[in-house]
């Protein structure tokens, strides 16, 4: 009888990326991860790319589903874009053959993941990061036959240059494929050493009408420098790479400009919050028409 050795079950083991964050970001079972997304994981998604953002899923699980749920059904495979990565960095790959989820491994492209290596000069990702695998559950359950890249950038212009040889390379392959950039906005707080504004309402109320909305107008200029320089002057994103890389793509695509789709904190999602610490939060949508009045409306 056939038995398998030590060495192919370690092998077996390596392949498939494990998950790094502890109870608590999300369900954990598939029962839990769907009635969070019922509702959501209904209707069909038309978009190519989008900017949702990467918290727990009781602060920004929502916002982030709502955005995902925008993107084409029929996609060969999800580039999940993370960051937190400083300039001057390489960008950084799971290598291993599927990444975990509740729902079940979601395989990853590597043949993809390959061709960006070789146009990147990128190298694997041994970090623990939730960038990437905050988002893996939902984008498990409404793509569930669609392949993964997971790749993070670092906050400089050569990720706008990587969002365009994603394109490329996913032509080259002949894959059908869509971005996710995934990046928060302003940390805000004590508990993060940035209040320039004071806090409570008054915090709350400058994140919001002064120091998002100078980033998400970045991103809505297209102009990936300013998206940068926003961030690095006004801290107003701690993943601004992946943001930088998802406007090449979309570019590279023939996408038209990013729009916002829904902007919230963490204070909004936190009862009995009492004017400490909040992160702001945003879903923009890569060739959407204009936001509403009631997606504005926070703005």
């Amino acid at each position: 009888m056939y038995t398998q050795s030590p060495d192919f079950a370690r092998l077996l083991s390596m392949a498939l990326r494990k998950s790094s964050l502890p109870p608590g970001w999300h369900p954990q079972s598939a029962e839990g991860i769907a009635r969070f997304l019922s509702g959501i994981a209904a209707g069909s998604g038309a978009a190519r790319a989008v900017v949702a953002p990467h918290a727990g899923w009781a602060y920004s699980g929502k916002i982030a589903a709502r955005a995902l749920a925008r993107l084409d059904r029929g996609i060969d495979a999800l580039a999940i874009l993370g960051g937190h990565l400083p300039s001057g960095r390489e960008p950084l790959f799971a290598m291993e053959g599927a990444a975990w989820t509740p729902l079940g491994p979601m395989r990853i492209d590597a043949e993809l993941r390959e061709e960006l290596i070789r146009e990147t000069g990128g190298r694997e990702d041994r970090g623990r990061d939730n960038t990437v695998e905050a988002l893996l559950p939902m984008a498990r359950s409404f793509f569930p036959g669609a392949a993964l890249l997971w790749m993070r950038l670092p906050d400089d212009p050569s990720s706008f240059e990587a969002g365009k040889a994603l394109a490329a390379a996913a032509q080259r392959l002949g894959r059908r494929i869509a971005a996710v950039a995934s990046a928060d906005l302003t940390h805000y707080g004590s508990g993060y050493g940035f209040a320039p504004a004071g806090s409570g309402a008054a915090a709350l109320r400058w994140a919001r009408e002064e120091n998002d909305r100078r980033f998400i107008e970045a991103v809505e200029s297209g102009d990936p420098e300013a998206v940068l320089e926003r961030a690095r002057s006004d801290r107003s994103s701690c993943s601004a790479g992946a943001v930088a890389c998802a406007m090449g793509f979309a570019q590279a695509s023939g996408l038209g400009p990013a729009r916002l789709a829904e902007y919230g904190t963490s204070a909004g999602a936190e009862e009995g919050w009492e004017g400490g610490s909040f992160v702001s939060y945003a879903a923009l949508v890569f060739g959407a028409e204009p936001a509403g009045p009631a997606a504005l409306s926070a703005l």
